[in-house]
């Protein structure tokens, strides 16, 4: 994980959600690392439109998942998505908003700044 990591827009990454408690470290913020395989970067606003086509692509984030200590998300929640999720669901026109201070700049390696701002928060 980096240490002092920055935002997409260069400052210092700013905490995601510690309830529930998100980012792929289970740290509140949505840092990567090597073991981030799935680039979970972004920080995005849950919709119910965006919980649904989630679940309709084969990663349902609102069930309940008791053995991961996953209580499943609900809208208004913040959550530290894979970026190339993101995009796919922007791609869709099914994109959350997203928290741009608490975005990893790694995002944009695979989202672009002004699609980012589109959906600012």
């Amino acid at each position: 994980m980096e240490i002092n990591a920055k935002n997409v827009l260069g400052g210092d990454l700013v905490a995601c959600s510690y309830s529930p408690l998100t980012g792929f470290y289970r740290d509140g913020c949505c840092h990567t690392g090597e073991e981030d395989l799935g680039t979970h970067t972004v920080c995005a606003v849950m919709t119910q439109e965006f919980l649904q086509f989630s679940k309709e692509r084969g990663n349902d984030l609102s069930t309940p998942r008791p053995e991961y200590r996953f209580k499943g998300l609900k809208a208004g929640d913040k959550w530290c998505l894979c970026a190339k999720r993101w995009r796919e669901a922007y791609e869709f026109g099914m994109a959350p908003n997203v928290v741009l201070e608490s975005t990893h700049q790694k995002t944009l390696t695979i989202v672009t700044l002004e699609a980012l701002k589109e959906y600012a928060y």
